[in-house]
Formats: structure tokens, sequence, C-alpha cells
């Protein structure tokens, strides 16, 4: 996985000072059975009776380097058909079994496997097997699903790699720069040019190569009776056949590096340069895995990282640092790199990564930090396995990488052994400087003039004759029925207490889980809605300078100190609110608790600091500016809320920011961090008696300040609709974005509301992705949101298509609105969405992070806790009417703005059809600390 250590406003670093490493035997084992088919099926399954849920998972053999010469993307683009129709299934049926009935489905497509999942609740086991087995034994692979999902799988190219400042980089330029052989140098999502030049028979011949029981792994973890699971598994996958034909496999062997390289790579739209480095690898497999895991730690993982501490603290040479270790299932690649600060040079970078890689070759690391690495992935791990799904995931990745599901387990106790001495051979062994490949990214404007473009052109390669079995759709009257639904398992909800202090800190305990794990989240009811005039982000800025330095501890040592025990403590905040958040095991959690209040209670608000972290968030702002969506979301505050405290971006502007004083952010801390105006909530691995105990040790002794608590802020939104096209000249998509007001979260139409939202875009099967994405491929994803706050909301629908498609998609969210006001939902569809929200909320509640989120929140918006117990039933009594009248009241297309942003001239003017009153501004002209969003002419 690739690390990222970025610089932000809300930072993550992990906890307590030359403290002893974690046993790896602090993460439970997870307990699985296996068994093999005769058809070659391997099976796997782990019993868990606390959840009331089970995920069902099918991993293949097949991955992105099995693609065929020139059709790159093709186990990417299979990916989306598994999700189609089989012989007895109709398209999206799939979708009705997971889903509407409370769970989720997706997957993912990796380099050298894929895996398709599911949760849903446990009585929907059977059928889910019934579904899997039909996926490999009986899918249809047809002309019309094959051309519809090529084109949704364009779109989702030009989301993440062609509208996105970095995409080019990561997708393309390092894999093609970092081989010369192997096909793991081919980009996973293909290409638009090879997808096109793809036919069915191509596809089928795909299918049938890599889709076979001999080449899959079913795992289940859950609640289930194992007897009655491997019942079903024989009945519903033993009769698959084998085929004869011996599996096909990747043989191509990546040729030794002898000497450096460096590749120049070029995009549009990008703000900053960019360094990347890269060295040949051993396999997932290789005694050196673990070693070169933990130097990945080492280098970029945490602020007291090699990368963040040298490049974005010490000599601000980085915006963003970031390495990876992650071994595939050939031998594969080490990389490091950064984004660079405004004003610093290639070169600068360069230097900065090759003292870095060197001093790990030179020198054997500190006890210190070896220990920090290692506690660090140990938490990780331990995390993991918090959900069903992430157990689930451990075993399939291990078996699909290193070839072997025990290493799930194993790993933990190979990272403990690794030595210094084990970091430093590694690194000598395989950062070599003769080794190295380094990629340098700069804008296109950079290129010099006559370069050639290094791009590959894609092979041209005939077309495959397939001429085995095509399955079809069975008549209605001929399909087997799916099994039927069990009975059902209910959910043991958690029973939160509550306490106030004696200084009016208000504390909230919920013991939900025997993992050893417990969240604590600080809430302050103010946020951004209290910056000053003309100061957008100072509240934000506040809240991320909690960890930045406090009166008895620098930035540096809040970092060194804290990482020993993998714990995760972030700062931030939003329009609301401002946090302090720990994530912790529970014997560590009173050492932890105690730098939690040090940085809430005492920071410093050092000048270096401020002038180090405005910095990092410019260059932030300067990255972001390049992205349509993030433009698009930018420009809903002033749009929406112009003329109230929420009427500014929350987290600054690039005018807003070099305003802000060390003198600012005291003011606002001395103001509004305060006890009784502030929610401590723990949840996890923790009573109520030890929670109220921690809660008194480490914040009974915080003072308030005389006089009141400060008064809650209440926003009337008042702003006219208004039609607005941010252009991006040379981005590879447009974000479209229709955008409202609405209503607070303690409004009695809320729970009607999130009804009628789950209908519209609270999903992949609602009424916005089944028109954009299912039926017409425009768009990766169309979603909506409605976000309910203390005293106002906002509805949000949006989607990402081509930049030539904005008026289009535009059109149909608007047709979708109008249709919810106008006809009432049915009965069916109705019972989906509501699974939705019931199902997602249960899963939510599951995690100690989710439970806190959801008990702070009541507590911010004044509303008893009792609602965790009363949510499933307030959702389940929502009516067809209540719906219809809710979006009558509420989302009225015509009482709604317009947001677009992305290359102007591809749909500016059908746009302007639309909407006469259209305003236009390019990207370089964009102001958002005004309401016109536009400069000032000079």
């Amino acid at each position: 996985m690739l690390r990222h250590a970025a610089a932000a406003l809300a930072v993550t670093l992990a906890l307590t000072l030359g403290a002893p490493a974690l046993a790896a035997d602090t993460v439970p084992p997870i307990a699985y059975q296996e068994r093999t088919l005769p058809n070659g099926l391997r099976v796997f399954s782990a019993v868990d009776r606390t959840t009331p849920n089970v995920t069902v998972q099918v991993w293949y053999g097949v991955g992105s380097k099995d693609d065929p010469v020139g059709r790159s993307g093709f186990a990417h683009l299979f990916e989306h058909m598994m999700f189609k129709a089989t012989r007895d299934m109709p398209s999206e049926t799939i979708d009705r079994m997971t889903e509407d009935v409370g769970g989720f489905n997706n997957a993912s497509t990796y380099d050298d496997f894929t895996n398709y999942y599911e949760v849903v609740p446990a009585n929907h086991l059977q059928r889910l097997l019934w579904v899997e087995s039909q996926r490999l034994g009986s899918l249809v692979v047809d002309e019309a699903t094959f051309k519809s999902e090529r084109d949704v799988v364009k779109e989702e190219l030009r989301q993440s790699v062609l509208s996105q400042p970095y995409g080019r980089l990561f997708y393309l330029d390092v894999p093609r720069a970092s081989y010369t052989t192997h096909p793991y140098q081919r980009p996973g999502i293909g290409s638009i040019e090879e997808l096109d030049a793809a036919t069915i028979d191509d596809v089928r011949a795909f299918h049938a190569a890599y889709y076979r029981p001999d080449n899959a792994a079913l795992i289940v973890v859950g609640n289930f009776d194992q007897k009655e699971l491997d019942a079903w598994v024989d009945k519903y996958f033993a009769g698959i056949k084998r085929p004869a034909e011996p599996m096909k496999r990747v043989t191509a062997v990546e040729p030794p590096r002898t000497q450096p390289g460096v590749y120049k790579g070029y995009g549009p739209n990008v703000p900053l340069p960019a360094v990347v480095m890269t060295w040949h690898a051993p396999d997932a497999a290789s005694p050196d895995a673990p070693a070169l895991t933990v130097l990945d730690a080492i280098l970029s993982s945490g602020k007291s990282s090699r990368l963040y501490d040298s490049l974005v603290y010490e000599q601000q040479v980085a915006a963003e640092v970031y390495s990876d270790a992650s071994l595939p299932q050939q031998p594969g690649m080490v990389m490091a790199g950064a984004i660079l600060a405004s004003g610093k040079t290639l070169a600068d970078g360069e230097k900065a990564l090759l003292a870095q890689i060197a001093r790990l070759r030179d020198e054997p690391v500190t006890q210190a930090e070896l220990t920090e690495a290692k506690n660090e992935l140990i938490a990780s791990k331990l995390r993991e396995r918090e959900t069903i799904d992430g157990r689930a995931f451990a075993i399939g990745y291990a078996l699909s990488t290193a070839g072997d599901p025990a290493l799930a387990n194993r790993e933990l106790a190979e990272l403990q052994a690794v030595t210094a001495a084990d970091v430093q051979r590694a690194a000598q062994k395989y950062l070599a400087d003769n080794g190295r490949m380094t990629i340098l990214y700069q804008p296109e404007t950079a290129r010099p003039a006559g370069a050639p473009d290094q791009t590959p052109k894609p092979p041209r390669v005939a077309s495959t004759k397939y001429a085995g079995p095509v399955v079809t759709l069975a008549p209605a009257g001929q399909r087997a029925a799916p099994p039927p639904v069990g009975a059902p398992v209910f959910p043991v909800l958690p029973r939160p207490a509550e306490k106030t202090l004696a200084n009016g800190l208000k504390v909230i305990v919920a013991k939900s889980s025997d993992l050893p794990l417990v969240s604590a989240d600080l809430t302050v009811r103010t946020g951004a809605a209290a910056d000053p005039l003309g100061l957008a982000g100072a509240m934000g800025m506040t809240a991320g300078m909690l960890t930045e330095g406090t009166k008895t501890r620098s930035a540096q040592q809040i970092a060194s100190e804290s990482e020993a025990l993998g714990a995760i403590l972030s700062s931030g905040g939003g329009q609301e609110s401002s946090s302090v958040s720990l994530n912790v095991m529970p014997d560590k959690l009173s050492a932890a608790m105690a730098i939690m209040a040090d940085v809430a209670r005492n920071p410093a608000f050092a000048q270096a600091e401020l002038e180090r972290q405005r910095s990092q968030a410019l260059d932030g702002l300067s990255v972001a500016f390049q992205s349509p969506g993030q433009l698009a979301g930018f420009a809903a505050a002033p749009v929406i809320f112009a003329g109230t405290p929420f009427g500014h971006v929350a987290t600054g502007t690039p005018a807003s920011l070099p305003k802000i004083s060390t003198g600012d952010l005291a003011k606002l801390h001395t103001s509004y961090f305060r006890p009784d105006n502030a929610i401590l909530v723990l949840t996890g691995d923790i009573t109520p008696e030890q929670g109220f105990a921690l809660a008194e040790q480490a914040f009974g002794d915080w003072k308030a300040p005389a006089g009141p608590a400060p008064a809650r802020i209440a926003i009337t939104p008042n702003a006219k609709p208004r039609a607005v096209a941010i252009d991006l000249p040379g981005t590879g998509q447009a974000a479209v974005t229709v955008v409202k007001a609405a209503i607070p979260r303690g409004d009695p139409a809320y729970y009607p509301g999130i009804v009628t939202n789950s209908v519209l875009g609270g999903g992949y099967s609602a009424r916005l992705n089944q028109e954009i994405r299912i039926k017409r491929g425009l768009s990766y994803g169309a979603t909506s949101r409605l976000s309910a706050m203390r005293t106002t909301g906002l509805f949000r629908a949006s989607a990402q298509t081509k930049n030539e498609s904005a008026p289009q998609v535009l059109d149909l969210i608007v047709a979708e609105l109008t249709r919810l006001a106008e006809t009432p939902a049915s009965a069916e569809e109705l019972k989906a969405r509501k699974s939705v929200l019931i199902g997602g909320f249960g899963r939510d509640l599951a995690t100690t992070e989710g439970l806190a989120n959801i008990l702070g929140s009541l507590a911010l918006y004044d509303l008893p806790l009792t609602e965790v117990g009363a949510y499933t039933g307030k959702v389940e009594a929502v009516t067809p009417g209540q719906v219809q009248d809710f979006a009558k009241k509420n989302l009225d297309p015509a009482k709604a703005s317009v947001i677009i942003a992305g290359d102007a001239k591809a749909f500016q003017a059908g746009l302007k059809t639309r909407r006469p009153d259209l305003e236009v501004v390019t990207v370089s002209d964009l102001n958002l600390d005004a309401v016109s969003l536009k400069k000032a002419a000079k």
C-alpha cells in the first residue's frame, strides 16, 4: 500500500515515548478452517458469533499482470462485468441481494488478483453463496454489457487518472518507468485506446481462461454454522467443472537494473513538481519482505518518520512524502518520493531523497525507530481485524500474494523479529544507486520545445477468435430461484453512559468490543463558523496546530515521544466543530490521553510552526485547485451560505491563510477550547467506570474561563440560486454538482429526509447511479448527500463525467429530483433504500471509531443518546408520502444552485442554454473569499 506522510491540517501520529515493542500476540490470530473441493476451489472460513453479519469473498488468481498484450485493463474491466447477469440472475440482481437487504458489495483489481466481496446480514449467507456460484459458473458475457461497462471504466480512468494532478504519475509513469519486461509495467486501469480495440471475443476468451474454480478461493467470515456452511458450499460450488486446459501464468522475468535511469513525465494541471524513485525488489514470499516492510514504515509512517521529519518538517523541501514496499506475487518494487513544496526544484527533491536512502544503507536505524515502526505495523493489523471483512481480506491477501494464507497470522511474529541489521542489509541489497530509476514529473508547460512524448503507442494486436460456450440469461420461467432467507440474527446495541464533570465537560462512554482498541474523541462545539471576518480557515488552523507543539513539547517532541505504540492522534476542524481524536490499545490509554489532553489544552502556536503549516496548506490548495471535484466542493459554501458565518471555505483560501497570525489562533483557542464547550466520547474495549475515571484524570483539572460558555451560532441561509462554471482548461473530466441549503438535524423531517436521499443517491442502486452510470455509462459514480447540521443543512447531488457530457448529466440529476417530488416511491424501492441506511448504521456501530462518531454527533446536536436504539424504527416508519413531501419542500431543483468545474469550452454553450444565468470564472481568476467568486479587476 502506498503510504503517504502528508503535510495537512489534520495530523496523524502515533503515541508514547520509549515504550517497549508490542508483542505480536497483542493481535488476536484469525482462527480459520481450510479445505479444497475436488474441482480445485479453496475454501476458508472463520466463525464470529458476536456479529449479526457475514462477509463472503471470492479471490481470483487473475490481475492486471495477466492482461493480454494490447488489452491492458482487461482484468479491471472484467471486475465490472462480474456484477451483471448470469444464467439465472438478471443484471443488477447482485445489488438486490446485497445493498437492498442492508449489506454492500464491491470488488478491486490488483496486479496479481481480483477480489469480490460482500457483507450482508448473516441470514442471507446461503443466498450469497448461490450468487457467487452463479458468477463463477454461469456469467453472461454479452456485447451490451461489455460496451456499457467499458464506458464506465473510461469514466473511472478520466476521474482517477486524467482529472487528477498526479494521476498520470502514479497510474502510468511510475510502472512504465520501473519495468522494461514484466507486465507489472502496464497500467491496471488500462488505456482508452486499448479498451476501444477490444472485442467481445477477447472478453469471452479472457473469462474462460481465468474465471475457473481451480483459480479461485472462497472466504467466509462471520456468524454462521460451520456444518451448514460446508453443506451449502458443496451444494453450490462442487458441481462447477475444472477446465481441462492448463492455467495461463505470467513467466516473464524482469532483468536486473544495472545502472541508474531517469524518466521524465509531464501532465496538465500539475501545480507542483514531483520526484519518485523506484528500485526492483523481491516478491511477497521473500524472507526479506518483513525487513522491507519495516524499512518502509521507518521511511514514511507518521510525523517522526524519516521522510516527513527531514523533507517536510526540517528542510521544507516537500509538501508530501510517500514510500511503498507492498510486495506483489512476483518480484516487484520499492518506491519513495515527494511532491515538492512551492518554490523547490526537482534537484532539491532528488538530493533530499537520496540522502535519506543513503542513510538507510550507511548506518543502522535506531532501536527507537525500529520499535516505533513495528508497533505501528502491529497496531495497524489489529485495526484491520476490527471488521469481519478486514479479517477475510487479510487471509485473501496473504494467499494471493505470498501463496500462504497462514502468513496473515505469522507475519506479525516475522515483523517483530526484524532487527536493525536486517533493515540495513535490505537497504544495501535493494536500494543501491545503480538500481535506481528516478521519475521526474512536471507540468506540460515545462516540456522542452521539440522534446518527444515518451508515452508508448498501444500495440496493435488482432482480436482473439473465441469458439467456446456462451451463456445467456434464461427465460424468466426457466431460471433457478435463489435460496430462501434464513432466520434473522439481531444485533446487540451498545448502551452508552454519560456524565458531566464538575468543569462542564460532557463525557460519554460505551463499551462496544472486546478487541483491544479504544477510540477517544474530544469535540469542541465550535468550528469554522467562528472564523473572524476575512480570516477563513483560522479555526481550522487553530485545531490543526494543536499537535504542532505545546507549552512543554515541541512538534517534533510530540511526534518522537508518541510514536511507540501505534496509537493514532489527530486534530482538525469543520464548519460546526473542532476535534482531537485518539485510537489506541486500552493498556496504553492513560498515557495516550495525557498527551491528548496536553495538545488540546496547552498549544503553543509558535510562529515557526504556523509558517510551516501555512506553507503546507497553501501547497495543498494549489494541488486541490487542479482537481474539478475539489473545486466544485470549495465553491459550495460561498454560493449557498453567502452572508452567513458558513459562507466561506472552512479550510481557508489562498488569500485568507497568509493573514492568519499566532495571536488569532491563541484568541480563538482561549475563547472556544474550554471544558464547558466540549464533549469527550470513549468507545471500544472500555467500561463506563474506566472511561469516567480516565476522563477525570486527563481533563478533570481543566478549568473553564470565567463567564458562560460561548453562544452557539445559528445559520439562516438566504442566498439566491446560482449557476457557476469554474473553467479548468485541460482537465480530463467535469464535476457536476447540484446543491442547496437543507434541514437541520433536529428537524422532524430528518428521517424522511435521509430516506429520500437514500432513494435518490445513497448507494450504487439508487436512482442517480442507475440513470447516470448503470444505464448510460456517463460516470464512474453518481451520488447525493444530505448533511444535516445544528441549525441548517446542505444537500448535494454530484457526478463526474467527461467534459462534453456535463450538460446531459445535469439534466439527469434535475430529472430525478423532479421525479421524486412528482411520483411516490414504490413500497419495494423504499424497503430496499431503508435497508441500506439501517445496514450502514449497524456497520458504523460495529467499529470503535464509527460508534464514537455517532455518539459525538448526537451530543453535538443536543440529541438524546437513545437515538442509537431508535434509529432503525424511525427509518422503518417513513412512508412513501413523506418521501414525496420532503422532495417537494426541500429538493426543488428550481431552488438549487449548479456548480460545474471542468474544461468549460466543452460544456459552456450547452450549460448556458439550460441556465441563462450562468456565471463563468476561470480557475486563475477564482476568488473563494468573494461572493462573486471572481478576483477584482485590476
